[in-house]
């Protein structure tokens, strides 16, 4: 049952994704003012914060010259994210607001040997994550069939209990209430709960 568990949940929420968009050429000038007025600062605020002059800003912005790397790295850290993300710009032109909320005890039951999963956000279609509460039945390694892997990344976040979070690659963890961790989801894992009752987690799996 173990190498099954997550990765049947897993599958289930990617067969409601939709494929990926093409990618838009972009236009960095449009970009860099986009974020610099979501954050409503002036060319001056803007060139501040990046360290830049304000002539190289606008320049930028306007088209007129090529940033450096160096600039592109100044521009992000002004902005407060990444150089990627200065080259990916949302899919939406219009934010569409999609939301969904799950009632405490209302998320889809999924119930297995070794965890108990309750999924969160189940209405949502074409998510990105997969978030889900899990109780912790198993005790031991030997209750599983083999290590869990599948694609993606994952978070774990202890709510109750105390759990011993076993990786491929790593010494086993023993973490308890408010510890988190967060792994490459296709390295074999398995927790257990090492607590007399049984522990209850926080997932989040990325589905992309």
């Amino acid at each position: 049952m173990g190498q099954t568990d997550n990765t049947r949940i897993i599958r289930i929420a990617r067969e409601t994704g939709a494929e990926a968009d093409q990618p838009e050429p972009l236009d960095l000038g449009h970009r860099v003012r986009e974020l610099r007025k979501a954050r409503d600062w002036t060319l001056e605020q803007a060139a501040k914060q990046a360290g830049l002059a304000r002539s190289t800003l606008s320049k930028i912005e306007n088209g007129q010259m090529s940033p450096t790397y160096e600039a592109l790295k100044k521009l992000a850290l002004g902005l407060g994210i990444s150089v990627p993300q200065l080259f990916t710009p949302p899919k939406r032109e219009q934010v569409i607001g999609r939301m969904v909320t799950t009632r405490s005890g209302e998320g889809q039951a999924q119930a297995t040997v070794t965890y108990e999963h309750e999924l969160l956000a189940e209405n949502l279609t074409q998510k990105h994550m997969l978030p889900y509460r899990a109780r912790i039945r198993a005790r031991s390694m030997e209750e599983f069939d083999g290590w869990v892997r599948h694609d993606g990344e994952e978070f774990l976040y202890v709510l109750t209990g105390i759990i011993k979070l076993y990786t491929e690659f790593y010494e086993p963890i023993e973490m308890r209430r408010g510890d988190s961790a967060y792994y490459d989801a296709s390295m074999g894992h398995n927790v257990i709960s090492v607590s007399p009752e049984d522990a209850t987690i926080l997932w989040v799996t990325s589905l992309v």
